[in-house]
């Protein structure tokens, strides 16, 4: 369980966050979606605690920091660290013990060459393996399915469902709605910083065509003018 309440966050005089309230129950897995710039990255970051922010936040295990993984939409690695060592230093930071890493590098990484010589999908395939490795209570998945492959896309929608069978708590955001529909219990809309609408999954086909309306009021055809 994961509780905000009154969550506001600014940077100098533009302010990202307002009053974001929510509970997020353990067992389920919650979409994050909204414009760029609505503040979804700002949110997960203030939750991770990597941004400070007015209001509470609450979880079942404390510190939460210690017990979440997060995974962000552009993970970044140093320029020496193999795939193997990435790996350690997030597990070692958990006190994990990895035993038979090779048997468990389901996306078939080349974990012995440098992380930052990857590219964008083995980039996201590798900090999303450490991540899981650390064996959290809770995720944050930032835009996990941008830059994967398809086979990569089908083995991370079943990482997830069976994350949720184990009662973590899962925040995701993703521009692609089919992979909300895939894993979601519950979708949250975030529209200038403030928590506008929440969708329940009987709701989320009608939330789908409602979306599409809503983006296709722009006229597409002035680009053929």
């Amino acid at each position: 369980m994961i509780e905000l309440a009154n969550i506001n966050k600014s940077f100098g005089q533009h302010q990202v966050l307002h009053e974001v309230t929510y509970l997020f129950d353990s067992g389920k897995v919650y979409g994050i979606v909204g414009e760029n710039g609505a503040g979804k990255t700002t949110l997960f970051r203030c939750i991770a605690g990597l941004e400070t922010a007015s209001g509470s936040l609450k979880s079942d295990l404390e510190p939460l920091k210690n017990n979440l993984g997060y995974l962000t939409s552009d993970p970044y690695f140093l320029s020496k660290l193999t795939g193997e060592e990435y790996i350690y230093l997030l597990t070692d930071a958990r006190g994990k013990q990895i035993k038979n890493l090779s048997e468990r590098n389901i996306f078939e990484l080349p974990l012995k060459e440098y992380a930052s010589a990857y590219s964008t999908g083995m980039k996201k395939k590798l900090a999303l393996t450490a991540t899981l490795l650390q064996d959290n209570n809770y995720y944050i998945l930032d835009e996990p399915f941008n830059g994967i492959d398809l086979q990569s896309s089908i083995i991370l929608t079943e990482i997830i469902l069976r994350l949720k069978a184990m009662s973590k708590t899962i925040l995701i955001s993703s521009h692609i709605f089919s992979t909300l529909k895939d894993t979601c219990d519950e979708i949250l809309v975030l529209e200038n910083g403030r928590i506008s609408k929440s969708v329940k999954k009987e709701q989320f086909g009608d939330f789908e065509e409602e979306m599409k309306e809503k983006i296709l009021q722009k006229d597409i055809d002035k680009l053929w003018l």
